[in-house]
Order: structure tokens, then sequence, then C-alpha cells
């Protein structure tokens, strides 16, 4: 609630677009106008790219993002992203008793491009049971704090989940809020650990739950929040458009898909093991890629459709290792992108490769800023039946072509000996 005594809190900035913001009063109405233009390159003009973005009035020097996990899991390791130049950070999940977490080791396990058990193929998936943070919430917002007070231009986004309780959640959301965090992503998306205390996938999963406890969330949130959404659903359009009704600024997609990585057949025993046994887990790495290209594909076309005019924002989440990877979540209307399992197998410095392939795609097609091309790849998808219809309106027209000119009227002085051959049959 308003009466918690948080500020309200408003930025002003420039765009993608080059266009001027004008926050508006109160959480509820929270939002930017854009009045702005694009400066396009004129033909043989070199550009050099620019790579900043503004998202829900959060200014950033580029669209990379540390995803939740355990790359934002202390302030060492986040403190590390904000010096090697990530463009906002999205710390690992907190929730009110961080004491009833309890990892187990290991909790990870690789999916090869090679033979079962093969340590030589390249890495395509990877798998976590892991939980959210073990580490006491009072902990965490201290770092939180020292964080913003040591970067304060920079983006921390506080991850939080909690219990179907809405006490427990406006707490957690005031105390997060308190140490100046500039934006909340709401963890509706976790595939494993403690559904039974009706915690992430579990609400993710129930559009009436999703819509009770976004309400209690942005009842009470002064900041922007972001609904990460769960690939684990039929249509994962239903649970997004339910957030963004329900106020929430924007939308992360996907968390990890549910999975079973593998079994040992030396132990016969499944991966990642533990004591001899497992437990299903998430799904992550270059191989969920296209699935996340269609998840993001379908909320982005959802979002234009019934939302085009309001500012809401799309974090894309999924396999993202190279600048080209971005590109594509990108071109489908995805306003950031979030890593996280790609920090985890190549570090920090990764970043630095995603800016720099990320502008050479810029480069090659002309792009000063990732407004340009944000979306410009939506209106490409359409349905098979279209899709069949297109291929005989082309064949009809490449027949035409070869027969020839139809009629005395085609004529035309400038293709006239084009036109003579293009009747021709030797």
């Amino acid at each position: 609630m308003a009466s918690l005594g948080l500020a309200q809190r408003t930025r002003i900035g420039l765009d993608g677009n080059l266009g001027i913001e004008f926050p508006m009063m109160g959480r509820a109405n929270y939002g930017r106008r854009r009045v702005g233009f694009r400066i396009m390159a004129s033909e043989g003009q070199s550009v050099e790219p620019d790579l900043s973005v503004t998202v829900n009035g959060l200014k950033m020097p580029n669209p990379f993002v540390i995803g939740s996990g355990p790359p934002g899991t202390n302030y060492t390791v986040m403190k590390r992203a904000f010096d090697e130049g990530w463009g906002g950070v999205i710390a690992k999940t907190v929730s009110l008793e961080a004491d009833k977490v309890k990892n187990v080791t290991p909790r990870y396990a690789k999916l090869r491009a090679a033979a079962n058990g093969s340590a030589k193929g390249q890495i395509i998936g990877w798998q976590n049971i892991e939980l959210i943070s073990d580490r006491p919430l009072e902990t965490m917002l201290k770092e939180f704090k020292q964080l913003k007070e040591e970067y304060p231009d920079r983006i921390l986004i506080a991850s939080i989940m909690e219990e179907y309780n809405k006490a427990a959640w406006e707490e957690l959301i005031y105390r997060v809020e308190e140490t100046g965090i500039d934006a909340i992503e709401i963890n509706f998306s976790c595939p494993h650990g403690m559904p039974e205390r009706r915690m992430g996938a579990a609400v993710g999963q129930d559009c009436d739950l999703l819509e009770e406890v976004s309400g209690w969330i942005n009842a009470v949130a002064t900041v922007p929040v972001w609904a990460k959404m769960t690939p684990n659903i039929t249509d994962i359009t239903k649970p997004a458009r339910v957030a963004l009704n329900q106020g929430c600024e924007g939308v992360s997609a996907i968390n990890t898909i549910m999975s079973v990585m593998g079994i040992n057949l030396d132990t016969l025993r499944p991966e990642p093991c533990v004591e001899g046994y497992s437990t299903p887990g998430g799904y992550s790495a270059k191989a969920v890629h296209p699935i996340a290209l269609a998840k993001v594909m379908n909320i982005a076309r959802m979002m234009k459709s019934e939302f085009g005019d309001k500012d809401y924002s799309l974090s894309a989440i999924g396999g993202v290792e190279t600048g080209a990877d971005a590109a594509e979540f990108i071109l489908l209307g995805a306003n950031t992108v979030q890593v996280c399992t790609g920090v985890m197998m190549h570090g920090y410095g990764l970043v630095k490769t995603l800016c720099s392939e990320l502008k050479d795609f810029m480069r090659k097609h002309n792009f000063s800023s990732v407004e340009d091309f944000r979306g410009m790849s939506l209106e490409y998808f359409t349905t098979h039946t279209d899709l069949v219809k297109r291929q005989q309106e082309a064949i009809r027209q490449r027949k035409a072509i070869k027969k020839g000119l139809q009629s005395d009227k085609d004529w035309t002085g400038d293709g006239f000996v084009q036109e003579t051959e293009s009747m021709v049959s030797n």
C-alpha cells in the first residue's frame, strides 16, 4: 500500500527512439508517453550503434540483464556483473523465510551433443534442481542497499517469491523496496521445489491464483513490476495477459522447462545424482532457445494486439550465448534480454561479446538503436492456411511471368526487349 511510507519514484530519460518520457503521477498510472522519431542513416553512411535502452523508465547502457539465479546470488558476484558492464542485474529470488530453503549438491547436470555420458561434446542443455536463495533475507537486503549506494546509476532488480499469503507478499515488497532497488521481478515460474507451498510455477500455471496474487502485489508496489512466466503451460499468453491486466508493467519469459536430464547408462541412475536419486528440474541453455523464441513471439504478438498503445515491456530469456541469439529475441519484440546459464558457462565477461556481436548485427543492417529493429520480425508470422494461400499466389505469378505477357496492354517501352524474350521458346 502507498501508506507504507515509501516514496513514489519516477524517472525522466531518453528512450531508444530519442523520444522524451513524461512520468505520470501515482503507481497505478505508472507509465510514459513517447514523443519520438527515428534517425536513420542515409545509404552508405556508417552508423555507430547505440545499445542503450529505456524500459519502464529505467535507463540501461545495453539490453543485457543478468537473469535471476546463481549469477546474482550475492554482493560479490552482482558487483562483478556491474563492473563487467551488464545493463542490469536481477538478483537470485528471495523470500521471507530463507531457513526453509535447503539445497543439495550436486544440483546441475549437462547435456552434450555427443553420446550418452561423453564429456567431449558441446554443452547444449543444462538442468538444475536448485532452489531460491538460501541466504537470510536481511543479508540479501543489506547487499541490495550497498549495491545501490555504490552503483546508483545502475539497474538492480529484486526477484521475489512468496507463499499464498497476502500479508507475506506485502511485507516482502515493502522490505525489498526499502533498499532502493529499481524494479521487482515476480517469480511465478520456478518449476521445481516447494509447489506444495503454492509458490513459483504453482501460481503461474493457475490464472485465477495469478490474478489474485498479482492484484496484491501491484496494490502495494511503487516500482515497476515484471511477472516471470513459466513455459510449462499450454498457452503462455493467458498468464501474461492476466499479469498485465492486474497492473504489472512487464513480462519476463521464459523460465526453465521441466525436464529429466538423462540416465547414466553405466550406473542406471538419473542425473543430477544425489545419493543415488534425483528429481525433475529446470532445463536451460542453447537447446531451449527455439522454444523460448516461440513463447516470446506469442507473448509479443498478444501484447502488440491487446496492449499496443501502452508502455509495457518484455524481457526475453532462454539459451542466449551470442549477440545473434539476443538479436532474434529483440526482433520478436523484446526490450531486454536476460542471461543466466550462459554466464554460468562462460563467465561475466560474456557481456562484452554479446554487446560486440549485437553491434555487428546492427551495423550490417544500418540500425542506429535497439528500437530501430525491435519487433521487426513479428509481422512475418502467420497461419499455415495463410502460408498455403501465399504460396499458391506466388506460383501463379511465377507461371504468369514464365508464359510472358498476358495481353497487348502489358507491353512497356522500358522493358520491351526483356518482355519479348519472356515469350521466346528456345
